[in-house]
């Protein structure tokens, strides 16, 4: 869980929440579920996204479900303070593609008396933890995992298996690059993908 309003109404410092998830597990869905609800309330915010993701739309942070708000994409971490001057709430969506001084850009909005609100994957395909978010993660005072559901067993999901054959770090796409899978829907994904692997490279030798 996490407070809207400290406690100590003295106290001059914000907050970090981060959301995080598997891809189709509703991390952006919740961020403008916030940020929505603090701009009803008259708070002033703004919302930054990586100008890497142009999956939707460069002027707004779009969920799976076309569900919109308005944004500003930067092309590093170092851009958000410049932009975020004055404002009461920020929110940040697809951190794991920032660089690492996405975490001190976080903190020193929180220390300004920032509410940040952060969203990203907390893994990759691989199952590996994704770039900052481990650090922004450890370093906020609240932290929300949100689940998908497994597309093969229906369970609870948390990991976003590549279906395609890409193997760079960062490859944007929806369903036709990923689907999200439970821990022993993905270990089993793994062990068929080692088997296609290893017969090809069998057959390269017989070749």
């Amino acid at each position: 869980m996490f407070l809207e309003n400290p406690v100590n109404h003295e106290e001059q410092f914000g907050w970090i929440e981060v959301i995080c998830g598997s891809m189709f597990s509703g991390k952006t869905e919740e961020l403008i579920r916030r940020l929505k609800r603090a701009r009803f309330a008259n708070q002033k915010i703004e919302i930054f996204k990586p100008a890497i993701d142009l999956r939707y739309d460069d002027q707004m942070v779009t969920s799976h479900d076309s569900n919109q708000i308005p944004s500003t994409s930067v092309p590093a971490a170092a851009n958000i303070p410049i932009l975020a001057n004055d404002c009461e709430v920020v929110g940040i969506d697809e951190a794991q593609f920032f660089d690492d001084e996405i975490v001190e850009v976080c903190n020193d909005l929180a220390n300004r008396g920032m509410r940040v609100i952060v969203t990203g994957l907390d893994m990759d395909y691989k199952g590996n933890p994704f770039g900052p978010m481990p650090a922004l993660m450890a370093t906020a005072e609240y932290v929300t995992k949100v689940h998908a559901v497994c597309t093969r067993t229906g369970n609870l999901a948390h990991y976003s298996h590549r279906t395609s054959d890409q193997k760079d770090l960062v490859v944007l796409g929806e369903k036709n690059n990923y689907e999200p899978l439970s821990r022993g829907a993905f270990n089993r994904a793994l062990k068929e993908l080692e088997k296609e692997a290893s017969k090809k490279n069998d057959k390269k030798k017989e070749s």
